[in-house]
């Protein structure tokens, strides 16, 4: 039998719903995706720390977002440290979800070797999966 994983925020479902609308339940804890394009970071270029909605860890900084008008803000690093990657075979496809490693909700998916960037990796990203804490210079 696979290890479960060990995160350091551990909540019940009620315990979650009270600190997360049921969009972003849905999204966080059940694996959902939002509407491409209708995300409130999908086109930001704020400069900060976008951090997992659900526990505040840090995620994914602002100089690694670029544009790929997929629908989605998409990142082409991501700390191992602060991310986890697990196989997905949702909906009859094989891909890589992309999860908080600070307490496993659900962010997105990775994709490789598209040519975006010179990392050539999309971290594809739900808006409603994160918030962003602007920089103070900024």
């Amino acid at each position: 039998m696979a290890d479960t994983p060990k995160y350091n925020v551990v909540k019940t479902v009620d315990e979650w719903l009270t600190v997360l609308s049921p969009e972003e339940y849905h999204v966080l804890r059940e694996a959902g995706t939002e509407r491409a394009f209708t995300g409130e970071y999908t086109d930001t270029k704020t400069v900060g720390v976008y951090r997992c909605r659900a526990c505040d860890a840090e995620l994914f900084r602002s100089a690694d977002k670029f544009d790929s008008h997929c629908g989605w803000p998409s990142f082409d690093h991501a700390d191992p440290e602060r991310v986890e990657l697990r196989e997905d075979r949702s909906y009859g496809m094989v891909r890589t979800e992309v999860r908080c490693r600070n307490c496993g909700s659900h962010l997105g998916h990775v994709f490789e070797g598209e040519g975006y960037t010179p990392r050539n990796q999309r971290y594809c990203i739900n808006s409603i999966s994160l918030t962003l804490e602007p920089a103070e210079d900024a």
